[in-house]
């Protein structure tokens, strides 16, 4: 599901088991069920030092694939940190903590003498006073020290986009073969805050918070085997990271079929467009969906817009909400169940993506999938998901606020095309973007990546 709506739901339950090392917590959800995928069941230990299933993707893509790669009768147990991953049932999470430096409310904190443990905790610690980000780097190394000292326990390692300079070694330092998804180069984060900074102050504290991808771009070029989730990040993996092409693999990722499906019970709200966003990132492009709006509201009055994330006090969303006088128009939902969220965009008559870029876009799958018809820009990925402009989706350059609101207007005024669209779209999801067919995916990688190290091994 959407990440900016994700909320504990059910299957979630967890019950605490032993201690597995210091500070280390294994949960069990269950015993594993499901169909093999034609061979002997893996044993799986995929990493996320970022597991929040609330904000960005990489919880939701752990979540799902995790779900889906036990019921084809693997065995996968999820390793993170703060915050945690939500996980299904019949998945179970080893607990790696950090200091949790950023936890909601009182984030840059400085923690007590006690709560240091070791000279990591200390790096963690620098790092963030001096403006810099560091999990990924003191993630990956309390991954390597936890993977050591189990060695022999897994077939193979997933991880997802630590890119840490402790995942480097091979088998020898982290116990098995190590596969890497890159969602997308966070270099094009990087570029897209900068570049939006308001003045020289903001640059420099933008380049010092994306110091680690230095670290990324350097382990990314030492990988084997890199997944991702579409052929325009494979590109800029490619480009931006220096990644040689034939080490990567594009597995799509996709929506959740079952829960994000068609529901004519479900009224639709006259002028309602749904987006899914987090508020004053420059990615997300929202501030030129709201200028839209503004466009939109023109010639349809009763237009208006829910964003499922949250939404902040100021900053440039806020203040274009205010110009163009649009506080009753525009609402921000966050924190709904899975059910709620389904059923607010099968409400909407249109859904909108308005990104400057995505590496995948689960937003615009997960609208199709419950035939939502779909106005989306053509920023990064989302062609390769929306597909084809005026038969699966409206397409309209990333950044054109007159662009998005004609999009926009066309759909709202037009029953037959919405139909049109939403079925579609809907059935290009089934077709393409399962999570079931990423799991297969990824486990056919998982066991090149397995024979590629024996071979190694035998010469």
């Amino acid at each position: 599901m959407t990440a900016e709506a994700m909320e504990t739901g059910p299957g979630t339950g967890r019950v605490a088991g032993t201690l597995a090392g210091p500070g280390v917590t294994v949960k069990h959800d269950g015993k594993r069920d499901g169909k093999r995928d034609g061979d002997r069941p893996l044993r799986i230990a995929m990493l996320t030092y970022k597991g929040n299933p609330f904000c960005g993707g990489q919880g939701v893509y752990v979540r799902h694939l995790s779900r889906e790669l036990a019921r084809l009768g693997h065995h996968v147990e999820v390793i993170g940190a703060q915050p945690y991953p939500v996980l299904d049932e019949g998945v179970p999470l080893t607990e790696l903590p950090s200091l949790d430096l950023y936890r909601s409310p009182d984030p840059f904190r400085t923690p007590k003498r006690e709560e240091f443990r070791d000279w990591v905790d200390a790096v963690e610690f620098a790092t963030m006073r001096t403006g810099g980000f560091p999990e990924p780097l003191t993630f990956s190394l309390r991954a390597r020290r936890h993977l050591a000292a189990r060695s022999g326990e897994f077939d193979v390692v997933h991880d997802n986009q630590t890119l840490g300079y402790g995942l480097l070694g091979g088998p020898s330092a982290i116990g098995a073969p190590l596969v890497t998804t890159i969602h997308h180069p966070i270099t094009v984060d990087r570029q897209l805050e900068i570049d939006a900074a308001e003045d020289w102050k903001g640059r420099l504290s933008k380049r010092r918070w994306y110091g680690f991808t230095r670290m990324q771009k350097r382990v990314a070029r030492r990988l084997p085997s890199v997944l991702t989730v579409s052929g325009t990040s494979r590109q800029e993996i490619v480009d931006h990271l220096g990644v040689r092409p034939d080490r990567i693999h594009v597995v799509h990722i996709g929506a959740d079929t079952d829960l994000f499906s068609p529901d004519p019970a479900v009224a639709e709200v006259p002028g309602r467009i749904v987006t899914t966003s987090s508020a004053d990132v420059p990615l997300k492009g929202l501030v030129f969906l709201i200028e839209a709006l503004a466009k939109v509201r023109a010639e349809q009055p009763d237009a208006h817009l829910v964003v499922v994330g949250k939404r902040a006090e100021d900053g440039p969303v806020a203040a274009a909400i205010e110009r163009y006088g649009l506080e009753g128009a525009v609402e921000f939902v966050k924190g709904i169940s899975d059910r709620e969220l389904v059923d607010l965009v099968r409400s909407a008559q249109v859904s909108c993506v308005p990104s400057l870029y995505e590496g995948f876009s689960l937003p615009a799958a997960e609208a199709m999938a419950t035939g939502t018809p779909l106005v989306a820009t053509t920023g990064g990925a989302i062609p390769e998901v929306a597909g084809e402009d005026g038969r699966t989706c409206l397409a309209v350059p990333p950044g054109d606020a007159g662009a998005l609101s004609a999009a926009l207007c066309r759909v709202l005024g037009d029953r037959e095309l919405r139909v049109r669209l939403g079925a579609a779209g809907r059935e290009r999801v089934l077709a393409n973007f399962t999570w079931a067919r990423a799991a297969e995916g990824t486990a056919e990688r998982y066991r090149a990546a397995m024979e590629r190290s024996a071979a190694v091994r035998a010469r």
